[in-house]
Formats: C-alpha cells, structure tokens, sequence
C-alpha cells in the first residue's frame, strides 16, 4: 500500500489508524469522483463483512471509524488522503 506524504499526515492529523486505511482498500465501497480518484468509504454491507473478518469485540472498538474514507489514484492505487464524513458523499 502506497501512501502520499499528504495522506500520511491526514492520517495522523484525523486519527485514522493504518488498519482502517486497509480496511477501506479491502471491503470498502468503491465510488470514482470523476477527478481522477476512487474514493472509498464503508457502506452497511462493507460494515457486515468487517465484522465478520474481525469479529465483533474488535468490530465494536472500531466504530469511531466507520464514517472514515479514503482516496485513492485510479492508475496506481496510491492513498491520496483520508478523513471522516459528516455528510453523505457527493459524487456526481
């Protein structure tokens, strides 16, 4: 897993650890944002399936990060940035 600089420090900036970084890229819903990039957030099946991956002890510590998303580089799949949604998202 790639990161930019930019998403290294969002990450430590927002409080995202790297576990949920790789959730996201493994279970997380895909969305292109027509800019270049893929944003990646969890939707409530993507939710389900951690779940079950993780267990539900450890599902349960994790729900601090369940609004979290990422963006990625559609060519190579870099982490561009990273953050928590207040809002839904708006890819149109």
């Amino acid at each position: 897993m790639k990161h930019t600089k930019h998403s290294a420090r969002r990450m430590q900036q927002r409080g995202i650890p790297r576990l949920m970084i790789e959730m996201l890229q493994r279970f997380g819903k895909r969305a292109y944002d027509h800019h270049g990039g893929v944003v990646r957030y969890l939707d409530k099946s993507a939710r389900r399936t951690i779940e079950k991956y993780v267990g539900s002890q450890v599902y349960r510590r994790m729900h601090e990060f369940h609004d979290a998303y990422l963006v990625e580089a559609v060519d190579n799949g870099t982490v561009i940035t990273c953050g928590h949604r207040f809002a839904g998202l708006h890819l149109h």
